[in-house]
This record gives C-alpha cells, sequence and structure tokens, in this order.
C-alpha cells in the first residue's frame, strides 16, 4: 500500500515505472521474435555452412556466429531474412575454410637447414617457370591473381581497386589458377 501512495505523490516515479514495463515487454518481444527466427531458419543456415564445409562441427560452430551476428546488428530492418542469414553462413564458412588448420610440427620431417646447390637451381628454374606462366595470363586474370598471391589483398579490396565485383574477383582468381595448372600439367607430360 505505502508503493502505490509513493507512485501517486510522486508522478515521475509512475511514468518510470511504465517506461520499464513498456521496455521489459519490447525486450521479451524481440527475444520472442529472434527466437522464433532461429527455429524457422537454422536448418537453412546448417545447410548453406555444410555445404560449404563438410563438417557438422564446423558448420555448427558457423550457425551459432551466423545467428550472434543477426543478434547483435538486428533482424528487423532486414527485408529477406532466409537470403541475408544464408549469405552471413555462407562468408563465415568461406572464411573458416580458408583459415589455416593448425599443423603438428612433429607429422614434418624437416629438411636440413642449408639446402644444397643442386635444390636452389631446381626451384630457382620452378619459379622462373611460374613467374612466365603468370606474365602470360591476360590482364583481366593476372592482375587480380597477383593482388590476391603476392600483395595477400582481399576479395573485396581487389574489387574495389579494379572497379570490379567480388564475386567477379574470386572468380577470377579460380579461373588463372585453372589456367596455370593446366599449363603446368601439360608442361611436365611434355617433360615425361
Amino acid at each position: 500500500m505505502t508503493h502505490d501512495c509513493n507512485m501517486a505523490a510522486n508522478p515521475a516515479g509512475f511514468t518510470s515505472a511504465r517506461e520499464s514495463i513498456r521496455t521489459l515487454t519490447r525486450n521479451a518481444s524481440q527475444s520472442a521474435d529472434f527466437e522464433s527466427c532461429v527455429r524457422q531458419h537454422a536448418r537453412l543456415v546448417f545447410k548453406v555452412a555444410y555445404g560449404v564445409l563438410r563438417n557438422s562441427h564446423d558448420a555448427e560452430d558457423v550457425v551459432q556466429e551466423t545467428f550472434l551476428r543477426a543478434h547483435r546488428s538486428g533482424i528487423d530492418s532486414v527485408r529477406d531474412l532466409p537470403s541475408w542469414l544464408a549469405t552471413v553462413a555462407f562468408r563465415l564458412a568461406i572464411d573458416r575454410k580458408r583459415k589455416p588448420e593448425g599443423l603438428d610440427i612433429a607429422d614434418f620431417n624437416l629438411a636440413a637447414p642449408e639446402p644444397g646447390a643442386e635444390y636452389m637451381a631446381i626451384r630457382s628454374q620452378q619459379v622462373e617457370r611460374l613467374q612466365r606462366l603468370i606474365a602470360s595470363l591476360p590482364e583481366d586474370l593476372r592482375y587480380p591473381l597477383v593482388l590476391s598471391a603476392l600483395e595477400e589483398l582481399t576479395s573485396r579490396q581487389i574489387g574495389e581497386m579494379l572497379g570490379i565485383a567480388e564475386s567477379s574477383v574470386r572468380g577470377r582468381i579460380m579461373r588463372a589458377r585453372q589456367i596455370l595448372r593446366e599449363k603446368l600439367a601439360a608442361r611436365s607430360e611434355t617433360t615425361l
């Protein structure tokens, strides 16, 4: 009873209590909406991540990261939620796949600290051959490959530099590598 009397005596306290109730109701509604979103789209997100990674544990990690990012950024303003979630999951899975896995150094036979002259000559020839092959690529394939492999720029950075879409950059790098692989395979067949 004294609480009600204080509210009546202090209208500002009543207003702040009302605002607190409104905030709690809004937060509960947002939590319920987000929980519904997770239930509805978790399978899609998992399928996208698993399609890239082919490992269920890694795919589950990507699902968690995807929904964590969705929660942080908010999903209210997203027009096509399934597409947006799939895109985030795909990019996270690609990033996860690109990360080098930890290697156990015990699995490797370490070479002598100083390579021999014969090894250095062979290595030098291989590097020169590869440089000539890269130089023979068309410019639209060579630039993205060089910027990616040698300058270690991301596809987004390369796309901005060359004025092309990020997906085009990845496609051109893949095509350039494919051409190099084919040329190297053709040269090794002729030397056998």
